[in-house]
């Protein structure tokens, strides 16, 4: 039986990146799904972009009191008419086979809930490119968001993410988690015996942040969602969630050496890093203007989400707040 697909979209203003996602989807080799936009209280009007595409795709606009996009998530899967519901961020880009694919690799590949990478689109900005390979890289994340050979059990994240939507109602859905939503739905799943699998040829154009100060903000909060995630998860915990933040210890050891001992030999180690982020990047990107912003976002990267991860450790496990005290902003408001 074919799978039949419910793509979900909640957002907040981004109009014309939800036209740019509307648009990649009217050119589907497969048309045959829904999609159910959410709109979670934007203060711009997004009806005049959707009105461009009602004669052209099966669009459902719903539009609610604001609460954060995962519960908005589950307010559109309540919605939903078919077998699987596809999250999508609004603003990425598909390729024209993306539901073809999608419906294809469920057949294929035995799953309860997949997931596909990112990329960046050979028409986003330098910056968004640079910011791209951070999120990407062997030298930040393992590549594990990108790369289905980078791990043993992939966490579907919610920018390219598909469920069961019977599963996903057995679950409860998305819970009150704002950041980290996405892999705190990944282990609930796997915690109630369900697999995941990644689809390596749906990958989607992800614009992600524009400019270092909000890329900065963004990986600071996911830094600080993961050891909630841990206390939440506590079989899921690695020790490579810790790098980032041994990262950073290092780095300031590294200055203390030099300027106390006058020696360099730590912060040589981070010298031949950069290096090598410098020439993979490069490799990667054929481009060395891309590759000398990914050296920067990469320190801002590891920096900002070393911190977070650091703070939020101390403030649960040395202070012994809750989660909901420690950090209001990182869970919804239900509603």
């Amino acid at each position: 039986m074919n799978p039949t697909i419910s793509i979900i979209v909640a957002i907040f203003n981004r109009k014309d990146e939800l036209f740019e996602l509307l648009n990649s989807l009217t050119f589907q080799t497969d048309k045959e799904f829904e999609i159910i936009i959410v709109d979670d209280g934007s203060v711009i009007d997004l009806k005049p972009t959707i009105k461009n595409f009602e004669s052209i795709l099966n669009i459902k606009y719903f539009r609610k009191d604001n609460s954060g996009p995962g519960l908005t998530r589950n307010y559109g899967a309540r919605r939903a008419e078919n077998d699987w519901l596809v999250f999508v961020d609004s603003d990425v880009i598909v390729e024209k086979d993306y539901i073809e694919n999608i419906k294809k690799d469920i057949l294929e590949i035995p799953c309860d809930a997949f997931g596909g990478a990112d990329k960046a689109h050979k028409g986003f900005n330098l910056m968004q490119k640079a910011i791209s390979y951070s999120m990407t890289s062997v030298f930040t994340t393992g590549g594990i968001r990108g790369n289905k050979k980078a791990v043993s059990k992939f966490q579907p994240r919610s920018f390219n993410m598909g469920v069961k939507k019977d599963v996903f109602n057995k679950v409860g859905g998305f819970s009150e988690m704002r950041i980290g939503e996405d892999p705190d739905l990944s282990m609930t799943l796997w915690e109630n015996g369900y697999k995941t699998a990644f689809f390596d040829d749906i990958a989607v154009y992800h614009k992600r942040r524009v400019d270092f100060g909000k890329f900065s903000k963004q990986v600071y909060q996911f830094g600080c969602a993961r050891p909630i995630l841990n206390q939440r998860h506590p079989n899921y915990v690695k020790i490579s969630f810790a790098f980032p933040t041994l990262f950073l210890l290092g780095y300031i050891l590294g200055f203390l050496e030099y300027f106390i001992l006058g020696k360099g030999i730590i912060l040589a180690f981070y010298g031949l890093y950069t290096f090598l982020v410098l020439l993979h990047a490069t490799i990667v990107t054929k481009n060395i203007s891309i590759a000398g912003m990914a050296v920067i976002s990469t320190y801002i990267q590891m920096f900002s989400y070393g911190y977070g991860f650091l703070k939020s450790w101390i403030l649960l496990n040395i202070f012994r707040m809750k989660p909901e005290d420690a950090f209001p902003k990182h869970f919804h408001i239900n509603n």
